[in-house]
C-alpha cells in the first residue's frame, strides 16, 4: 500500500539576509535541511510548523506566509512506497533567538542519533550540495531567483 509523507518546513532569514538551516541526526543519518517537520494527524501545516518550531527551537515563530508545495512527484528517501508532499512558509522568530546559532556555511556531520545544529547561511553561499533533500534543493533555486 502507498503512503503519503507531508513535511512543513520555515524559510526563516535574519536582518543580515541570511537563511536558517538545521544540520540533524536522524536515526544514523547525517541531514541538512530548511527547520520544520512531519505534519501529525489533526494539524494543519501552519499548526504543525508551530508545534516544530516549539520542539526545535523552544520558541514561537510567525508564519509570513506560503512560499512553495512541492508540484512534482518525489519518493520519501526513508520510507518505502512513500510519495513526499513538502510545504515551505517564510517565517520569523517571534523574539531574538533562545537557542544557539552559529554562522556557517559548512555542514557539521552530528554523532549522535537525534542531535540538530543550527546555523545561519548566506543565501548566495549556500549551494544545492549542501542540502540533503531533492525538494530542499528545489526550493533553494526558487528562492535564489
Amino acid at each position: 500500500m502507498s503512503h503519503f509523507n507531508i513535511r512543513v518546513y520555515a524559510l526563516i532569514f535574519n536582518e543580515d539576509d541570511e537563511i536558517l538551516i538545521s544540520d540533524e541526526n536522524f536515526n544514523g543519518h547525517c541531514i541538512t535541511k530548511f527547520p520544520g517537520g512531519g505534519l501529525e494527524y489533526g494539524e494543519g501545516p501552519p499548526e504543525c510548523l508551530q508545534r516544530e518550531a516549539i520542539e526545535e527551537f523552544g520558541q514561537e515563530i510567525e508564519i509570513l506566509g506560503h512560499f512553495y508545495t512541492t508540484d512534482f512527484f518525489q519518493k520519501a528517501l526513508y520510507f518505502e512506497d512513500t510519495q513526499l508532499i513538502s510545504i515551505y512558509y517564510t517565517a520569523c522568530l517571534k523574539e531574538e533567538p533562545r537557542f544557539a546559532i552559529e554562522k556557517s556555511s559548512i555542514p557539521v556531520k552530528l554523532p549522535n542519533p537525534n542531535m540538530q545544529h543550527f546555523r545561519w547561511v548566506a543565501l548566495d553561499s549556500l549551494i544545492d550540495e549542501h542540502l540533503t533533500f531533492p525538494i530542499d534543493k528545489h526550493v533553494l533555486r526558487l528562492l535564489k531567483e
